[in-house]
């Protein structure tokens, strides 16, 4: 650990408090990647972060960049191709005029594809494709529809142990078979869906009465659009072997998207500028700068001091250091971000040795608590960089009013259910 650094921690919970409120509410309309980055950069600069720590942090993300580079390579392919256009169109066919079941329809796909791709694919795969499920259907408003792709993405992330990148860093070498992850959050999962889809339901029961189209053109599947879905799915396959062989995601993840894309491109005889073009290569940097954050703020003692309340508050209730374990990291991880949060939650967790009661509940905070907030998690942010390619825009605050009424219930659920019968 850095003398430097250690003479200044506050300075660097000062900069990284303010590279996330960038993050937050991009000030000058700038994307969320220049203020990740700057507030990595200027920790370097004032000499608070060595240069090759700083370096440390960014390959740390290795496996992540290749994870999402191979996600969206699969999106722009399938929007490219016209699948997101084919299966709108079947999706507001068997809708048949009702916004109720169209809702019910895209709730459905977002649980699944969460599930078996990852909460990160099913806001960068699956937003574009609702939007253009809304637009087919002639929706006059797409965000109630919209809303479920950031919601069950978050909702939907421990039922697998692919569901959510943040599972591979809470449980790290540990992770239980998959017959035994199943027995433990089965419960606590599907009570966390029944109750996110109850409140968004609610929430949005007056946008839903109005009517959608029944008479919906049909789709024809073009022969690259074909292509891209067999690569979508091939990929999911990818995940639950690599997931079962315990390997790391990423490199499976950017192989699988680039061999789709070769294979795409040749039966569309397209060429890949159009696609490469297209990707939000913003994500990469913004990962990056919370990746080198999150290596300063390790840096100043914090996790082993964490560690030390955590142990000391399992001496007096290991049931109340659940709750607590839960409950403050769902808050924080609406005020630095999921991604930092669950790194550090994750090296807290190890050195206090705490029992599975209470790494089900950490792992339930860093995955449910992302609900609350637009910045909550990276999935919740690269649903927004999708909603901005779509013409949509939801703020900060919209998103609050709607995410306290639809994550403590399915939180607090979750945790009990873990504590109860895990």
């Amino acid at each position: 650990m850095s003398g430097a650094l250690l003479a200044s921690p506050w300075t660097v919970w000062a900069i990284a408090a303010l590279a996330v409120a960038g993050v937050i509410v991009r000030p000058f309309g700038w994307p969320e990647f220049i203020w990740a980055v700057s507030g990595a950069a200027l920790l370097v600069v004032l000499g608070v972060l060595p240069v090759a720590d700083a370096w440390h942090g960014v390959a740390a993300g290795t496996d992540v960049y290749l994870f999402l580079t191979g996600m969206m390579l699969l999106s722009e392919l399938a929007r490219e191709q016209g699948l997101f256009d084919w299966l709108a169109a079947g999706a507001a066919r068997l809708a048949k005029g009702s916004a109720r079941r169209l809702f019910a329809l895209i709730f459905g796909v977002g649980t699944i594809v969460t599930i078996f791709l990852s909460n990160d694919a099913t806001a960068v795969v699956l937003t574009p494709a609702v939007a253009a499920v809304v637009e087919a259907a002639e929706s006059p408003n797409p965000l109630p529809y919209l809303f479920i792709c950031a919601f069950i993405a978050n909702a939907a992330s421990f039922v697998l142990p692919i569901s959510n990148p943040a599972n591979l860093v809470i449980y790290g070498s540990h992770m239980p078979p998959l017959l035994q992850w199943l027995r433990q959050f089965a419960l606590p999962a599907s009570l966390c869906i029944l109750a996110t889809y109850v409140a968004l339901r609610l929430t949005q029961r007056t946008a839903l009465r109005q009517e959608i189209s029944r008479d919906v053109a049909r789709v024809e599947l073009t022969p690259g659009g074909r292509m891209a879905g067999y690569g979508i799915i091939a990929t999911a396959l990818v995940l639950l072997t690599s997931s079962a062989l315990d390997l790391r995601l990423g490199l499976p993840t950017f192989l699988a998207g680039c061999a789709t894309a070769v294979l795409t491109l040749w039966r569309a005889r397209a060429t890949p500028w159009v696609v490469l073009k297209n990707i939000s290569w913003g994500v990469l940097p913004l990962v990056a700068g919370l990746f080198v954050l999150v290596t300063a703020l390790q840096r100043t003692g914090t996790t082993h001091d964490l560690a030390s309340l955590l142990g000391r508050l399992m001496q007096h209730s290991t049931t109340l250091a659940a709750w607590a374990s839960g409950i403050v990291l769902a808050v924080a991880c609406n005020l630095v971000n999921n991604l930092p949060a669950g790194l550090v939650a994750g090296r807290v967790i190890e050195v206090a040795q705490v029992p599975e009661s209470v790494r089900s509940a950490v792992l339930i905070g860093v995955d449910i608590g992302p609900n609350l907030s637009i910045t909550g998690s990276l999935a919740t942010i690269l649903w927004l960089t999708a909603l901005r390619r779509e013409g949509q825009r939801v703020s900060a605050w919209a998103f609050l009013k709607l995410g306290v009424l639809v994550m403590p219930p399915a939180l607090l659920l979750a945790i009990g259910a873990a504590i109860m019968f895990g």
